[in-house]
């Protein structure tokens, strides 16, 4: 089963680009349409929108495109009888044609079980979602199919999961591609995720710029939260050294962050200290170019632009 890469969590083109050359991936999964267009000008003719949209601009330049595909996402349609509904009405609507389906499981695929009492909760209720999942996907897949089929056409696609609901998806016989992108960069969020093994491949350096104390160290900058509900699973981690953390007082700050901990002794001001962010994707937005690291080498061997880098602020 292919995977899309889904953009939101890489926004680099040639990260991107070099998943899609890699065997078992195939396709993109957009975040917005205008940068959906904007990957269909550079030749990516296979481009899944996932968001919805109000871009009057957008969906006029995007209408003469066959291969653009625009879905929503956390949309009402819940039954088999509201999707077939939603079907026909696409299917009666001129200029529109019913090409594929989108069904993304967010409370399975992006909720980390973590740890305590909290997670058997959480446990609890992903396996009963998988499980509802199981039958009432296929049957809005066959009521969507249906529709299209009336309408003398076919589905092209069945997307569905993310990078941290894969094993269960892939089971399902209904879908037919998987929807992911976290799983190149392995974010500090996916941590929490029981069995995914997840390898990190993207980090952020601070320079240490004052000592105040023999255990703390502050660093500049630091405060890239991650989007979503705020609290301490949105701060980035620590990496490297091992054994610091944050002040309680502060946290990650976006001038500044005090950090605490044995390791503080063996850092002198200007030393790197290394973090992971809680989302993928997210960093892409602060900066212009990301550094290349080759493990082999042992060397930073290349610079990727990030959509920002090339000028692209897609919302």
């Amino acid at each position: 089963m292919p995977v899309r890469v889904a953009s939101k969590s890489v926004r680099i083109r040639r990260a991107i680009t070099e998943a899609l050359d890699q065997p078992g991936f195939a396709g993109i999964m957009a975040y917005s349409l205008t940068e959906a267009l904007w990957w269909v000008e550079s030749g990516r003719t296979d481009v899944l929108v996932a968001y919805p949209t109000t871009d009057e601009a957008a969906l006029t330049a995007w209408q003469p495109l066959r291969r653009l595909r625009v879905g929503a996402l956390r949309s009402a349609v819940r039954t088999p009888e509201q999707a077939r509904a939603l079907a026909e009405r696409i299917t009666r609507t001129p200029g529109l044609r019913l090409s594929g389906l989108l069904a993304y499981e967010g409370q399975v695929a992006g909720v980390p079980e973590g740890s305590g009492p909290r997670a058997a909760a959480i446990r609890l209720v992903k396996s009963r979602s998988i499980r509802d999942l199981s039958s009432r996907r296929p049957a809005i897949v066959a009521a969507v199919r249906a529709a299209a089929r009336a309408a003398g056409a076919d589905l092209d696609f069945v997307n569905g999961g993310g990078t941290g609901s894969v094993e269960s998806t892939v089971a399902e016989g209904a879908v037919r591609e998987i929807g992911a992108g976290s799983g190149l960069m392995g974010p500090a969020s996916f941590d929490g995720f029981r069995g995914l093994g997840l390898r990190p491949a993207s980090f952020f350096t601070r320079p240490v710029v004052r000592r105040p104390a023999a255990d703390v160290v502050t660093v500049a900058g630091g405060g890239w939260i991650a989007s979503g509900v705020p609290g301490a699973d949105r701060s980035p981690t620590v990496a490297w050294p091992a054994g610091l953390s944050y002040s309680s007082q502060e946290g990650a700050g976006e001038v500044q962050t005090p950090l605490r901990g044995r390791a503080a002794a063996g850092l002198r001001l200007g030393d790197p200290v290394f973090f992971r962010h809680a989302k993928a994707g997210e960093p892409a937005e602060h900066l212009h170019a990301v550094a290349v690291y080759s493990r082999g080498e042992d060397a930073i061997v290349d610079l990727w632009l990030t959509y920002r880098g090339e000028g692209r602020m897609f919302s």
